[in-house]
């Protein structure tokens, strides 16, 4: 049957189970309830009504004071879903747009938006068909909803706008005959519900906090690597030190890389140093400092993915019917911006160990490799880390400290959370790179450290790491190594060490 879309709280692993390519869902009795009580509330309350409600028989925006007559009310909607289609720059990933069809769908089935049943089994059929519609990434001030690409995201519904499906570009009136489905003819309100919402700027924070989720623990096991291969110091780690500075996540950073590393020979050995750059000592306080980050976003998202986000909010029960800012993307883009921050600072540690193992200290050969001056080794990946870090610290400057007036100053302060989200999944991707770039170098420099041996689990990782990039004997081209490497990291499973 797949997952049952109800008003029961969504959690991330649902949202895993839910996002894999062959997952599908359909509408629970009670939201399907509470669809259509919501909807004859409305159909009652607009029959002969004089009573001007905001957006649903008046104009948008600046234009609220425009009465719309009954009869148009329908034309109103079709006019608002197309004239608001003005997304531009690159289409929306497709897993993106896979989380926004998804999160509309939850966020209509409240109840409290006045759509159709309709409307929602069509967004259903689009998601289980794999009928994805092309949405851009620039349009939305992530003020009054995402708009633009929300308006996108809804074409399809009304047989416009275009759709990949099987990752094939058609016009969706296309794929709407192929599959056998009719476009849906809006009633009031209903293109403002599908308008007015956080779902653009949801996804691609529910998005990021998944990978970030995984990113963080990949960082300490490789990070754990790298100390090892650096014949650094355990002192760091030790339960003392924590429990007198006790944040949560600095705590949990050493109590994992105690565990990664129990039973390395390299650790256990005697050092000759008294002391390990800050790259590998403050390990905890920063990759904790990260995770406690982390933890503050997943509850603003899990809040968010939780809720109503149109406007106005249909209160069938108590017979409201309220104008607000449900809308307001102010919560997501200030979460997306600090994790953003959080997970960069993931990346310049990283790339600090990576340029620490390369420099020839503590018994390593400088870059890692065996005949260094005939052969270059890691010299050049510390550059490509070192890139991407640096262009990760333009990525981190908040947007959401920016607001530009619109709608002739009708919505005189937005968020800009789109562009958060947009720079916030480049960050994590970046992340990515970075840290499968040092996992090259700390696998690097184990096999100087040869025949000691580190943890059980880090040899585990070693053995499996070993089957798509070899160890560099002498100078190769690299680049197809980083990208085994990222692709490596983006599939393997971390939690089993």
């Amino acid at each position: 049957m797949g997952h049952i879309i109800s008003s029961q709280h969504i959690t991330f692993d649902q949202i895993r189970e839910i996002l894999k390519k062959d997952s599908t869902m359909v509408l629970g009795d009670d939201a399907k309830k509470k669809i259509q009580t919501c909807r004859d509330f409305l159909d009652a309350k607009m029959d002969g009504s004089n009573t001007a409600y905001y957006g649903i028989n008046t104009g948008f925006g600046a234009l609220y004071d425009k009465s719309i007559s009954e009869s148009d009310l329908g034309l109103l909607q079709q006019n608002l879903v197309m004239s608001h289609a003005c997304g531009t720059g690159d289409e929306v990933p497709e897993e993106i747009v896979r989380l926004m069809l998804f999160l509309k769908i939850q966020g209509l089935s409240y109840g409290n938006s006045g759509v159709q049943v309709e409307t929602v089994q069509l967004l259903i059929e689009f998601f289980n068909r794999g009928i994805l519609p092309v949405v851009y990434e620039q349009g939305s001030l992530g003020a009054s909803g995402d708009l633009a690409p929300l308006a996108h995201l809804s074409l399809p519904l009304i047989g416009m706008g275009e759709v990949r499906v099987n990752g094939e570009k058609i016009a969706a009136e296309e794929a709407l005959s192929k599959h056998g489905l009719k476009p849906v003819s809006l009633k009031s309100k209903e293109g403002l519900a599908l308008l007015n919402g956080t779902q653009f700027m949801n996804a691609y924070g529910v998005w990021s906090v998944l990978q970030s989720y995984k990113l963080e623990r990949a960082a300490d096991v490789i990070g754990a690597l790298s100390l090892d291969g650096y014949d650094g110091r355990l002192d760091p780690f030790h339960h003392l030190v924590h429990e007198v500075r006790p944040h949560s996540g600095q705590i949990d950073t050493a109590l994992r890389f105690r565990l990664l590393l129990k039973g390395s020979q390299m650790i256990e050995r005697k050092k000759k140093h008294v002391q390990d750059p800050y790259a590998f000592r403050c390990i905890p306080q920063v990759h904790g400092a990260t995770k406690d980050t982390l933890n503050y976003v997943a509850n603003v998202f899990f809040t968010e993915m939780n809720s109503v986000t149109d406007n106005p909010t249909v209160f069938p029960q108590q017979d409201l019917i309220i104008s607000a800012g449900n809308f307001h993307g102010q919560p997501l883009a200030l979460a997306m911006d600090f994790l953003a921050i959080a997970m960069a600072e993931l990346g310049s540690i990283s790339e600090r160990r990576t340029y620490q193992l390369i420099a020839g200290l503590r018994e390593l050969p400088p870059f890692l490799v065996a005949n260094p001056g005939l052969d270059s080794g890691f010299m050049i990946p510390q550059y490509t880390a070192a890139s991407i870090v640096s262009q990760n610290k333009q990525f981190c400057t908040p947007a959401s400290v920016d607001s530009i007036v619109s709608s002739n100053g009708q919505e005189d302060h937005v968020s800009m959370g789109a562009n958060a989200a947009t720079k916030l999944r480049k960050v994590v991707l970046n992340i990515e790179k970075v840290l499968a770039i040092e996992l090259m170098n700390a696998s690097q420099a184990m096999e100087f450290r040869r025949p000691l041996r580190t943890s059980d689990n880090l040899e585990l990782l070693l053995k499996d790491f070993r089957k798509v990039v070899p160890f560099v004997e002498k100078d190769r081209v690299l680049y197809k190594d980083i990208e085994a490497a990222v692709q490596f990291l983006r599939n393997y499973s971390f939690d089993k060490l």
